[in-house]
């Protein structure tokens, strides 16, 4: 009974946070991944709860019988067991593990890890397509040397919201909400240059991984692939002087929703138009929209979306609950490419 207790939550996600609040130790964010190949995800996935468990580690982890994929938090006194109990796993020993860059060590307060049939969802269904054919890796020092030639092709793995608040010198957008949409349109935006210089980058490392290996398998030649992702390279730049590339924030997808590389605001408020890179959800449960607003409009929308999420969110509780119930609202994204004007977006 306590072993079936240990794999499944059973608090509140509001009492939760608020232990994290009261904690008197520091945290380390760290983002890893591997796709050395899991034989029995379902047992891996029982293991590793509970020793993760036992080191008080919180974060999202999701296996795969290709992999892992996890971005977690790890209580400072505690990182020397953690790392020494991953490192013992085959393969795994000397795993890359990812630091935050602007850590505040509450990015996470509850642990889940779940089996996946992908750890990033990819939409490749060719039962040739292989991870054993992947691109060659570049650091931060090679990323800055070829980007500096006009005639490499950098190209951002990530999702448009991602790539709306920072990205690198140079970089070709590929206009998506999902990795698995990107791979194709990768594919056709870069026909004629199967044989140029191509740099893949995504914030850890792991969609550029993937979609490096897709591109080699569609007859591409010379492909990379930033080792580590932004976050690597922010790292590895400032140790050693380098010039940062990379300019703006960098999109995580924890409870920070970003953390910042360079001082410079590339986007604005998705409701004034202000110079802002500030990513909310939607204060109305039934939106939850991923936007971006500045100071001004959280005040004056009370962190909402539009009129209508806050009239929403002055109703009695229980009516708020009967608008969003049996309401799939999906991915809610706000998306420049679709969206023309301002959402509203209500279950009313």
């Amino acid at each position: 009974m306590f072993y079936m207790a240990l794999l499944h939550n059973r608090v509140s996600n509001a009492e939760l946070k608020e232990r994290l609040m009261q904690e008197t130790f520091s945290r380390i964010t760290i983002s890893f991944y591997s796709y050395i190949p899991i034989e029995n995800p379902v047992v891996f996935r029982d293991e590793l709860y509970k020793n993760l468990h036992t080191w008080q580690v919180f974060g999202r982890i999701y296996i795969a019988k290709e992999g892992i994929n996890a971005q977690i938090s790890v209580p400072e006194h505690h990182l020397e067991s953690f790392t020494s109990y991953l490192y013992s796993y085959p393969g795994w020993n000397g795993l890359r593990l990812n630091k935050a860059v602007d850590d505040d060590g509450k990015s996470f307060w509850v642990l889940k890890i779940k089996v996946r049939d992908k750890i990033v969802a990819d939409g490749i269904t060719d039962p040739s397509f292989s991870m054993e054919q992947k691109g060659k890796y570049v650091d931060a020092a090679t990323m800055n040397h070829m980007i500096s030639n006009p005639e490499t092709v950098i190209v951002d793995m990530r999702n448009h919201y991602e790539f709306e608040v920072g990205h690198f010198e140079r970089a070709i957008e590929i206009p998506s909400d999902t990795f698995r949409e990107q791979l194709p349109m990768a594919k056709e935006m870069l026909a004629g240059k199967e044989n140029t210089n191509i740099i893949m980058y995504c914030t850890g490392g792991i969609r550029c991984e993937k979609a490096s290996a897709y591109l080699l398998h569609h007859g591409f030649t010379n492909v990379f692939h930033l080792e580590g992702g932004i976050i690597k390279y922010a790292q590895d730049a400032k140790e050693k002087g380098l010039e940062l590339k990379f300019h703006g924030k960098n999109f995580v997808f924890d409870n920070r929703l970003g953390e910042r590389i360079t001082d410079e605001i590339l986007s604005v408020c998705h409701q004034c138009g202000a110079p802002c890179d500030h990513h909310v959800n939607c204060s109305n449960e039934g939106c939850h929209l991923l936007f971006i607003q500045c100071s001004n409009c959280a005040q004056t929308y009370q962190g909402c979306c539009s009129d209508a999420c806050k009239e929403t969110i002055h109703l009695p509780i229980e009516r708020q609950k009967q608008l969003r119930s049996g309401v799939d609202m999906g991915r809610n994204i706000f998306n420049k490419s679709k969206v023309r004007i301002r959402p509203r977006l209500t279950n009313q």
